[in-house]
């Protein structure tokens, strides 16, 4: 089967590589080009939903392969912080600009914590993983709690790692041991998900029952 991920992520691809090692999986840019989809959605279920169902069109209007066989992926990801009305939220990884580093966007959070006068507080990620299949759309989601800082602390990682420590641990993801983070972080939660979804499209004999009995949220 092949499995066209909506995004040039390098570990993006590579997580889902390891996840279905039997299959075919490519970047869209590999067949599409250089395209951009404006993430214009107020939710990250949405904002999943329309990359991944715009590669999925884009790739019909080519004839691309066979579309009964084809499966576009995608997952739109970020922080919440409820204190700050649930800032970056969406918006993660553009918070400081359009083209704002990862430096720039932890800065501007920690900027907004000491305007507060806060060292420590709740804050959670999200990922949303959209699968297309047969131009029908499946989503799951991964949820990641704990506590953000006003101090970036270690190198590992990249995004916001250096200031979420997540609940149960003392340290920041950025600082952790980057095989044991994945144990319980957002995206593999939301990765183990998909891949039971997928697992289901592969075995085409009992589609149908197994969907039926699925709830997906």
């Amino acid at each position: 089967m092949k499995i066209i991920l909506a995004s040039n992520n390098n570990g993006k691809i590579k997580e889902f590589q390891e996840l279905m090692p039997n299959d075919e999986v490519l970047a869209y840019k590999t067949i599409l080009g250089d395209i951009k989809i404006i993430e214009d959605q107020d939710n990250f279920q949405k904002n999943a939903i329309k990359k991944a169902q715009s590669i999925y069109d884009k790739l019909k209007e080519l004839h691309y392969d066979s579309l009964d066989n084809l499966i576009v992926i995608s997952d739109d990801s970020g922080i919440s912080v409820p204190v700050l009305n649930n800032e970056p939220g969406i918006y993660s990884a553009r918070y400081a600009g359009e083209k704002a580093t990862d430096k720039e966007n932890n800065q501007k959070l920690i900027l907004k914590l000491d305007t507060l006068k806060i060292k420590s507080t709740p804050a959670y990620y999200t990922c949303c993983i959209a699968i297309v299949y047969m131009n029908i759309t499946y989503t799951v989601h991964g949820w990641m709690y704990g506590n953000v800082i006003n101090k970036e602390k270690g190198i590992l990682g990249f995004g916001y790692d250096p200031l979420f420590v997540p609940k149960y641990q003392r340290q920041t993801l950025a600082q952790l041991d980057t095989m044991f983070k994945k144990s319980f972080s957002h995206r593999s939660k939301a990765l183990d998900l998909a891949k039971k979804i997928l697992d289901i499209i592969n075995n085409e004999e009992n589609n149908k029952l197994s969907f039926d009995k699925i709830r997906f949220y």
